[in-house]
């Protein structure tokens, strides 16, 4: 297994999330919520375009816990909430930060942020990958 990150160690993943990557979401995910698909209907609810799918973004999240704690452990537990929508061609930053760190798990804060906003924030639970 190779060597534990220590509490503090962080990892950011950034990335602009695109009208293609929703169009791949709503077919692996058959989501069809008009906010996430229809323009015109996104703009009409008071949306600058159509928001992304929080779960997509929130999913950035899981890159930066995977680059952090390394292959030899896979998510345990994550939960998130979500602040506010945010339309496609947001460029976001997820962030995954260590609070503790032992052999039987890795605990994390995480953020995901747009500019200088955080619009998600969560916890999350690295285990061994064999357990």
């Amino acid at each position: 297994m190779s060597a534990l990150p220590a509490a503090g160690d962080s990892i950011t993943f950034r990335k602009t999330m695109t009208v293609a990557e929703q169009g791949f979401f709503t077919g692996i995910t058959g989501n069809m919520t008009k906010t996430h698909v229809d323009r015109a209907h996104a703009t009409q609810a008071g949306l600058t375009d159509m928001s992304v799918f929080e779960l997509a973004a929130s999913g950035l999240l899981t890159t930066a816990l995977g680059r952090l704690a390394g292959p030899d452990w896979r998510i345990g537990a994550f939960s998130v909430a979500f602040a506010r929508a945010f339309p496609v061609g947001s460029s976001i930053a997820a962030t995954a930060t260590v609070t503790s760190a032992d052999d039987s798990a890795i605990a994390c804060d995480l953020a995901v942020t747009l500019s200088d906003e955080t619009v998600i924030t969560g916890t999350a639970r690295m285990v061994p990958l064999g357990a």
